[in-house]
């Protein structure tokens, strides 16, 4: 679900002004400025607006927000559950019972100009899978946009993420590299943990060499992503019944 023009929708508190647009300007008050009712796109104050105009629209329809994510928000129907996330102008549900979302799905057309994306394959880099029993998650396409972006998608796949025998110092001897690239891939593999668990020991023991990283560093971040390319489909399953989570 995506709600259209939604920074529109955010009501300011603050005195706001702004210039009459070009073409637009008053005859009668040509020299004057108009006073903002409701966010615009660009205003600083817009994001916090809107996040708080939907809030307060959930809240008033009994849902409770979540305890950890305030951008999470449930409603609990007798024995069924609707589960909401937001994003920014995104939004995920869904529920153990359908007519509860086909009457989320109603209400919100009635309040805000929306349009509906179907069954959600695909959001903020993650592959999403959802099948009879299970759902899978994967980050595959994020995966050949790294190994694209730093021209290793035809480089040595490596079985490891880590050699058994390597160590990296603090302030080793060689020749300092590009930390603005070198903070970048951490970046990128950093957010790829959140999936892939298999990475997280070697990419957060690279990321403590940011201040200074040198050859060494590099060459250690470059192995991890080479590991990505043997590896690009493995992701987590959910299934549908378990104790373990």
């Amino acid at each position: 679900m995506d709600v259209k023009s939604a920074f529109l929708n955010g009501v300011i508190k603050e005195d706001v002004y702004v210039e009459q647009p070009p073409e637009f300007e008053s005859s009668q008050f040509p020299n004057h400025v108009f006073k903002l009712k409701n966010a615009l796109y660009g205003l600083k104050q817009a994001p916090r607006a809107w996040y708080k105009r939907l809030n307060s629209f959930l809240l008033d329809r009994r849902f409770e927000k979540g305890s950890v994510d305030p951008t999470l928000f449930l409603q609990k129907v007798k024995e069924e559950i609707l589960i909401v996330q937001i994003y920014v102008d995104d939004i995920l549900f869904g529920s153990s019972d359908k007519m509860l979302c086909d009457e989320f799905s109603k209400i919100m057309s009635n309040e805000f100009e929306m349009s509906m994306m179907g069954e959600l394959n695909y959001f903020l880099g993650f592959r999403v899978k959802q099948m009879d029993n299970e759902t899978f998650l994967s980050q595959t396409k994020y995966i050949k946009d790294i190994l694209k972006k730093y021209k290793m998608d035809s480089a040595k796949p490596m079985n490891t993420p880590m050699g058994s025998t390597i160590q990296l110092e603090k302030y080793p001897s060689g020749k300092s590299v590009d930390q603005k690239k070198y903070r970048g891939m951490i970046g990128f593999l950093l957010y790829l943990t959140a999936n892939r668990q298999d990475i997280m020991f070697s990419v957060c023991l690279c990321a403590r060499f940011q201040a200074d990283p040198k050859e060494s560093h590099l060459t250690a971040v470059k192995r991890i992503i080479r590991y990505l390319l043997s590896t690009p489909n493995i992701g987590i399953w959910f299934p549908r019944h378990s104790t373990s989570f």
